[in-house]
């Protein structure tokens, strides 16, 4: 908090109507205690930045009393606002600064809770200091961050009256702090390596760049604000060259990245051959160089990357001698390429990223002209140090992401999908990460955590530090640990014991229950919202809005839906203030209960086709009466298919239940008979969307068939229950 000085033993008190003798002489009372109880003296590189500069405000009380008299440097003027909370004024500094003090010299009319914005176009804001607890008089508030624009944002008033400012004044350096520049440079000896800039010692305290690369002027104040020095990127091209402008006016590097197939791991497509495909190798070199040439001078540029965990997924392509011919190949490459850099760029180093420390010993063997190497590392991050130690290297490492566990290393939950962390364990996740990277002195020189994103999706709430543009609790851990604090911050709400009433069995289309424990530390309002994945149902990784009603005490009815499967259902607590606490947990979403008796379940079923061999078939007629929900029929892949189902004897039917594979019939009839030769339509759609269909009839007939006439998909038609209940 800041400290606050006051204006004087005696503070007037703020009369009904004013006369402009009254306002010149209470002036004149703050300028001369001002006077006297200055507060430590602005440093020498610090200038007045806001005077007689462009302010607006929220309102005014009157045309006396304009927002352009808090910056006019005359202590007898002043702004004054509406009567109301919430109130504003902000000043234009006319350029991108940096911020270092705020100095506002209040009215008896004064703010007792209120927040300092910065922004670099106006619109939108970054709150850099909270302030509740102001007493008035002269708040003396030391800050950081950049920025074109200064907002002190109203929170709560001290009595009836608006927002009254004699000055606000804002102090700091015009144009940003320069970038650091000259030659990079890993030097030292083995286990006491350093990465220097310029001569001068650089640890990387980096994170992963999400956004658009047009959009870095917009948020590289943010991560310069968060105590980030550098940023990576996956790939390097024109489209770059915002990011490395945007990232120099902030003193941010950036390691600029090169793609190489079959980058990304596990799951990832392109299959290249390393051994006989020289036409590739020579045109990813000579794009590469070009590339290079045209920024090794740039001033943000660090280092350049090539590649991305492509050692890893080169299983995708190959196996057994020939993966580790390919292996060997891909990181002679690799050699290959840092040879070519730097004889065009010999001032900046080149490192290479992989998948855990697997990749290290080709490296070792095939890429002595790596200058050190980099890997991408998890839930296991700590165990990095002793594979080095293990693994005899003489060269010192990057970590290029890290964070918190990823689905591949958690335990599966209930439902057998990977249980995602808490928010609370992501952010501890990421305070482990950076003190056992740093544990690791004169050898781990840094990291470029994962992941400054703004996807609002399965992946986003997974790792994205601030999802839809919301900080989380991770932001502010990664904060933490690369600015040295928070204090000051506001922070996000946090949400702990997230439980669902029927985690394994929420019938489609019906309501179950959410509920969870959501305090906010900082006394914000919270605005609790509800949202639903189908990634593990149907492979839609979006965040859709949940149908629900609130119950009181952060309880919610949610509508479950009608696909069948595991979705994740997420609770999102926002403050108001820019912050967001997500908690998710797993729900099965189960074909709904049939009143009766299912009386098709095990009876002689018969189809038009069924598909010998694909995927998990056989998959005869009769896996759609089995009553086994996991198993399917499939029929051939053309129009038009039936599936019929022989009751023994004609019996009454009340409801069906068709449940659908992703292989849906869009257009069908359910037809009837009593001797299976004449059939009679009892129901008709053509609008089926492949979810559970529940049709309601009053009829009575031995043998029921569905006559699919026209497919939701490209496949055939896939039920795995056709049920028939009395």
């Amino acid at each position: 908090m800041p400290a606050h000085t006051t204006a004087g033993p005696v503070r007037p008190i703020r009369p009904r109507t004013r006369t402009a003798a009254s306002i010149v002489s209470l002036g004149a009372l703050l300028a001369g205690s001002l006077t006297a109880l200055t507060a430590a003296p602005a440093s020498a590189a610090e200038a007045l930045l806001s005077q007689g500069r462009t302010a607006t405000a929220s309102s005014t009380e009157g045309a006396g009393f304009p927002a352009s008299a808090a910056v006019d440097g005359d202590p007898g003027t002043r702004w004054a606002s509406q009567w109301s909370d919430g109130q504003w004024i902000q000043v234009d500094l006319g350029r991108t600064a940096t911020v270092s003090r705020i100095v506002l010299n209040w009215e008896a009319a004064h703010a007792t809770a209120y927040d300092i914005q910065l922004s670099d176009n106006g619109t939108d804001w970054r709150t850099v200091k909270t302030v509740t607890g102001s007493d008035g008089g002269t708040d003396e508030i030391a800050v950081s961050g950049t920025g074109r624009h200064v907002r002190l944002q109203g929170v709560t008033r001290s009595g009836g009256y608006g927002l009254s400012l004699w000055e606000f004044k804002v102090y700091g350096e015009e144009g940003g702090t320069p970038p650091q520049g000259g030659a990079v440079r890993v030097t030292g000896s083995q286990g006491n390596w350093q990465l220097t800039v310029g001569g001068r010692p650089y640890t990387v305290k980096g994170l992963t760049w999400g956004p658009a690369m047009a959009d870095a002027p917009r948020y590289m104040p943010d991560l310069r604000s968060m105590g980030v020095n550098t940023v990576r990127t996956w790939g390097t091209d024109a489209s770059s060259k915002p990011l490395l402008d945007a990232a120099a006016a902030q003193g941010l590097k950036v390691m600029n990245g090169f793609w190489l197939q079959p980058g990304g791991g596990p799951g990832s497509g392109g299959c290249v051959n390393y051994v006989t495909d020289t036409a590739y190798k020579n045109t990813m070199l000579t794009e590469f160089a070009k590339w290079v040439d045209t920024y090794k001078s740039h001033p943000a540029t660090l280092m350049w990357n090539v590649g991305n965990e492509s050692v890893l997924g080169l299983q995708n392509c190959y196996s057994g001698a020939e993966l580790e011919a390919q292996r060997n190949a891909y990181t002679s490459f690799v050699n290959d390429v840092a040879k070519k850099i730097h004889s065009i760029d010999p001032d900046h180093p080149v490192t290479s990223t992989d998948a855990w420390t697997g990749a290290w010993p080709y490296y070792k063997r095939n890429a002595p002209d790596l200058d050190l190497y980099s890997m991408n590392a998890y839930g296991d991050l700590c165990g990095v140090r002793q594979d080095w130690i293990d693994g005899g290297y003489d060269k010192p490492y990057l970590i290029t992401e890290t964070g918190n566990a990823g689905e591949w290393e958690v335990p599966d939950d209930i439902n057998g999908i990977p249980d995602e962390p808490t928010d609370v364990q992501k952010a501890e996740a990421y305070t482990k990460a950076w003190g056992c990277i740093t544990g690791h002195q004169g050898v781990a020189l840094g990291a470029t955590m994962f992941h400054y994103g703004l996807e609002h999706d399965f992946g986003g709430v997974w790792f994205n530090l601030l999802p839809d543009g919301l900080k989380r609790l991770s932001y502010y851990a990664v904060k933490k640990a690369y600015a040295g604090s928070t204090a000051g911050d506001n922070t996000p709400p946090v949400i702990t014991n997230m439980t669902v009433s029927t985690p394994t069995a929420a019938p489609a289309g019906r309501e179950f229950t959410v509920r969870a424990d959501i305090r906010d530390p900082d006394g914000d309002p919270i605005t609790p919202k509800i949202y639903l994945s189908g990634n593990y149902a149907n492979g839609d990784k979006r965040l859709i809005d949940a149908q629900y009603r609130s119950l009181g005490n952060n309880t919610f009815a949610v509508t479950a839906p009608e696909k069948l499967g595991v979705w994740k259902v997420y609770v999102q607590a926002e403050d108001g203030r820019g912050n967001a606490g997500i908690e998710t947990k797993s729900v099965k979403v189960v074909a709904p209960p049939v009143t009766g008796t299912n009386i098709a379940q095990g009876r002689p079923t018969t189809a038009s086709s069924a598909q010998a061999s694909y995927g998990d078939c056989p998959c005869p007629a009769s896996n759609a009466t089995d009553g086994n929900a996991s198993t399917r029929w499939a029929s051939d892949w053309s129009d038009p298919q039936w599936i019929q189902v022989d009751l023994g004897s004609a019996k009454p039917v009340r409801t069906l239940q068709l449940v659908w594979d992703p292989a849906y019939a869009k257009s069908y009839e359910v037809q009837v008979s009593d001797d299976g030769n004449t059939w009679r339509t009892i129901h008709t759609t053509t609008t089926g969307n492949g979810d559970i269909d529940t049709i309601e009839t009053a009829t009575t007939a031995r043998y029921v068939k569905l006559q699919l006439t026209a497919r939701g998909t490209g496949w055939g038609y896939s039920l795995h229950e056709f049920g028939v209940y009395s």
